[in-house]
C-alpha cells in the first residue's frame, strides 16, 4: 500500500502550469514544510520539506485557495521519476501526488502566521466570528469541490 497523509505549511505559493492539448489539465506543484516530532526535547525546531503534485481540480483549487504560509492537510502517494537534464545529468525526483487537499486551519489563523491578508472589497464574503466564511446561497455551482 502505498499512502501518505502530511500537515505543514506552503513554503511559497504553488507553481500551476497547463498541459498541451485540447482540454488543459492543471498541473500545481507546491512544497510542504512538515514538522518533525523530537523525541529528545531539545528545542530545535526542525522540518521536512516534501514536493507535492496536485492535477486537474485539485491543481486548479491549489492554484486558487493556496498561498505561501497557509497550513493544510494531504493525503496521496509518493511517486518516483528520473529524467535527463539539460546537462545529461540523470535527476531523480520523490514528490507526493495528492489526491485529497483541505485547508487545516482556519482562515484567520492563516493569515495571523503567514502575514497574508485577503483583498479587502474583491466580492469575497467575510469571515464570520468563528473564523469560517460565509457562504452565499446560490454558490453550489461554483465551488470546486461539490
Amino acid at each position: 500500500m502505498n499512502k501518505v497523509i502530511l500537515m505543514g505549511r506552503l513554503t511559497r505559493d504553488p507553481e500551476v502550469r497547463y498541459s498541451q492539448g485540447d482540454s488543459p489539465l492543471a498541473i500545481a506543484n507546491y512544497t510542504l514544510a512538515v514538522d518533525r516530532n523530537r523525541r529528545s526535547g531539545g528545542d530545535d525546531q526542525t522540518a521536512d520539506f516534501i514536493n507535492c503534485v496536485a492535477f486537474g481540480r485539485s491543481g486548479e483549487f491549489a492554484e486558487k485557495y493556496f498561498h505561501k504560509g497557509i497550513k493544510i492537510a494531504v493525503t496521496g502517494r509518493i511517486q518516483t521519476r528520473n529524467y535527463t537534464n539539460k546537462e545529461g545529468a540523470k535527476v531523480y525526483v520523490t514528490e507526493v501526488v495528492v489526491e485529497e487537499q483541505e485547508f487545516a486551519e482556519s482562515k484567520s489563523a492563516s493569515a495571523a502566521n503567514s502575514g497574508y491578508s485577503a483583498p479587502a472589497a474583491g466580492g469575497q464574503p467575510d469571515a464570520g466570528v468563528d473564523g469560517f466564511m460565509n457562504i452565499p446561497d446560490g454558490i453550489d455551482e461554483e465551488l470546486p469541490f461539490i
